[in-house]
């Protein structure tokens, strides 16, 4: 295993035994609103500790974009961290939520991990290298049609701004598709396309904590990620599309005559 993968894998899964010990106490834990619909919890700042002294233990000079304390200045190293995705779902005993690590060098991904402590899944990505879990090859999945398609997605629910884009794109494709789903964990969402349990993945303001480690698992797997406007400005808008070649061809065709000025 690349070293730098294995520093994200032991963080990950020091972190998700942290969230899994506290799981037990949830009625005991300090809760913060950070804004509309968005929580942390001392959990989120535990994991997020034990992550960064995993990785600047082993990589010093690094920097490092995490959710909870923001940007730890370094050398063109970037660690992207959400230290529990799903954290809505934890708080309410929801078995839905996952750590995930992403390093970035120079803009482009190299490194990605998205643990779920719940089910002991460890997604692993290296640039290359392709995608894996539980170190078994996984790909993306081969449907090439909405029919019969089963589709993740995420509410832009932290501002109301952008429902109305959103709710056309729902009905576009919920038309034809087998079914939506909409879990409250994008990190899983996208480990979840890229391991073929779903076959294509959208959503409106997600940040690049939440995505970063998931697209390059489905890059990895044989998928693809684009923005809204068919680019790669995913990280920087958080409006993404995620699926295999096909599904996201489609998926993009179905979504493109909601898209906003905004949204491009």
């Amino acid at each position: 295993m690349h070293p730098m993968l294995n520093i994200a894998v032991r963080a990950a899964r020091n972190a998700g035994d942290l969230i899994q010990r506290s799981s037990n106490n949830i009625g005991k834990l300090t809760i913060d609103q950070k804004s509309r619909n968005d929580y942390a919890s001392e959990v989120d700042r535990m994991a997020e500790q034990e992550i960064i002294k995993v990785i600047r233990a082993a990589f010093p000079e690094h920097a490092i974009l995490a959710e909870e304390s923001g940007e730890h200045q370094g050398n063109d190293y970037v660690w992207i961290i959400d230290p529990l995705d799903g954290t809505t779902n934890f708080l309410h005993g929801f078995p839905q939520y996952a750590v995930s690590i992403a390093l970035k060098l120079k803009n482009k991904l190299e490194i990605g991990v998205i643990y779920d402590p719940q089910r002991d899944e460890l997604f692993t990505a290296e640039r290359g290298g392709g995608a894996m879990l539980n170190n078994r090859k996984i790909r993306v999945t081969k449907q090439a049609s909405m029919r019969g398609a089963l589709i993740g997605t995420g509410f832009p629910f932290k501002t109301m701004e952008h429902i109305e884009p959103y709710l056309g794109m729902f009905k576009a494709i919920a038309a034809d598709t087998a079914g939506i789903r909409r879990a409250g964990a994008a990190a899983l969402d996208m480990a979840y396309v890229a391991c073929g349990r779903l076959d294509a993945y959208w959503e409106i303001g997600v940040k690049e904590w939440d995505i970063a480690a998931g697209v390059l698992l489905i890059q990895e797997a044989g998928g693809v990620a684009t923005d809204f406007s068919f680019n790669d400005k995913y990280l920087q808008s958080g409006n993404i599309i995620v699926g295999n070649p096909r599904m996201h061809q489609l998926m993009y065709h179905a979504i493109a005559p909601h898209v906003t000025d905004k949204l491009k």
